[in-house]
């Protein structure tokens, strides 16, 4: 039997991925190398002419290839491209798309991250941004420009838990031929899998859930397969126009996978953010449990959420697994098998109650990451939002008193006895609530 798209995501995750050694162990091997022999010119003629094979890890390997192979078939993708971090996901995504000139529409509630390389780096090189409040379409339809060649968002916002309507938004960019990008690292495909919905690149922080040990660092691109070069060519020359020495162009050598064939040969081994070997092999053995990490992630942090709102030291808890979040309905909508693990809590008594809290905690990890299979916590005011504004962070949902939580893995009474514990002595200071 062999792990086709007709099998279960939990097959898949165990199975789907090549085997290219003629005896093959059944762990993927770790071709640690940088280069690959050639057995005469031919062959290495035929692999710089098309590709094919290997011939230097920066442009392909094959235990790279096999973690790629598994991305791509758990996203429902045409290909995916592994690289050496999720920041460089997100650049290749959006290089290939955008260059001099060029605007792309971004949620305002975006990784911070991504908002300084827009902002900062992107705009350096001539790319103009917009904010917009996605769960608006009509803002992003609204902000869209003739030079417009991107739509960007995260499937879970980072700290509000607001759900992206992946299909609301990609209908958007449907009408110019604008593609949606999705950072999906919070859901990961076992949660949501945006090119269902609409998307035409889903990227992710594979350090994060798809390791799932916080060992190693790694980011994947993954691209649906369906440029259609008659709707939206208009807008990215690149990819149908002849090539610099009068070739064919992307668009009449890969057809739909032109995009996607742009990302794997040019964009990403130019810019050169080559995984590891090593790390892709570790990436690969964590996605073997992802579904069970996940499940048992997202039923704790749903324990854990409904135990804290009903805690008389907490002013609110941003989870959209809870009933009281305003984008309860879409989650049920779009996040069927779990709502995911990281959510914000804010505390009534303010900074030093966040501080209390966090410094108190003795089961949960106080460190910048998530998606681990360990619970984290962590003080967004002061290290993830700290670039922004005062009225930037609220309207992100972060205030003095507000912690993010990334809820691990554990005997869920172990998680809820720690906070329990980091509690006894908390400040408590009330604070009018803010209705965002």
């Amino acid at each position: 039997m062999t792990a086709g798209a007709d099998t279960g995501f939990s097959t898949r995750q165990v199975h789907a991925g090549s085997a290219t050694a003629p005896a093959t162990p059944r762990a993927t091997p770790i071709y640690l190398t940088a280069g690959f022999t050639f057995s005469d010119l031919d062959e290495s003629a035929e692999h710089f002419g098309t590709g094919a094979g290997f011939g230097y890890s920066r442009t392909g390997n094959p235990t790279v290839q096999a973690v790629e192979e598994r991305l791509a078939s758990l996203e429902g993708g045409d290909q995916a491209v592994l690289v050496s971090s999720g920041q460089a996901a997100v650049t290749v995504a959006l290089l290939a798309l955008a260059g001099a000139g060029d605007h792309v529409v971004v949620s305002e509630h975006i990784y911070e991250g991504t908002r300084g390389l827009l902002l900062d780096n992107l705009a350096r090189l001539g790319v103009e941004t917009t904010f917009v409040d996605v769960s608006d379409p009509d803002a992003v339809r609204e902000a869209v420009t003739p030079r417009t060649k991107a739509l960007f968002a995260e499937t879970l916002s980072n700290a509000r838990n607001d759900v992206l309507d992946v299909a609301a938004v990609a209908a958007v960019g449907a009408e110019r031929g604008i593609p949606l990008v999705v950072d999906s690292t919070f859901t990961t495909p076992y949660l949501l899998r945006p090119i269902e919905h609409g998307a035409a690149v889903v990227v992710h922080s594979a350090s994060k859930f798809l390791a799932g040990q916080g060992a190693v660092l790694g980011g994947v691109i993954v691209d649906d397969g369906r440029f259609d070069a008659a709707a939206s060519g208009h807008l990215f020359p690149h990819l149908v126009q002849t090539d610099r020495l009068g070739g064919a162009s992307y668009a009449e050598k890969h057809g739909p996978r032109a995009r996607g064939q742009y990302i794997r040969e040019s964009v990403a081994p130019r810019f050169g953010p080559s995984p590891s070997p090593l790390n892709a092999f570790l990436i690969g053995q964590g996605i073997e449990t992802l579904s069970l990490r996940v499940e048992r992630q997202s039923t704790n942090a749903l324990v854990v959420a409904r135990w804290l709102e009903g805690r008389p030291e907490v002013e609110r808890v941003d989870y959209v697994g809870l009933e009281s979040h305003p984008h309860h309905a879409l989650g049920e909508r779009y996040l069927r098998a779990g709502h995911g693990s990281v959510f914000t809590v804010t505390l009534r008594g303010g900074l030093e109650a966040a501080r209390h809290l966090v410094q108190s905690v003795r089961l949960i990890t106080h460190m910048t990451h998530l998606g681990d299979v360990r619970s984290l916590i962590l003080h967004p005011q002061s290290t993830s939002h700290s670039a922004r504004t005062v009225a930037e962070r609220e309207r992100a949902g972060v205030f003095p008193g507000t912690v993010r939580l990334s809820i691990g893995i554990e005997d869920v009474d172990d998680i809820i006895a720690d906070l329990e514990q980091a509690f006894v002595g908390v400040p408590s200071l009330e604070r009018k609530t803010v209705v965002l």
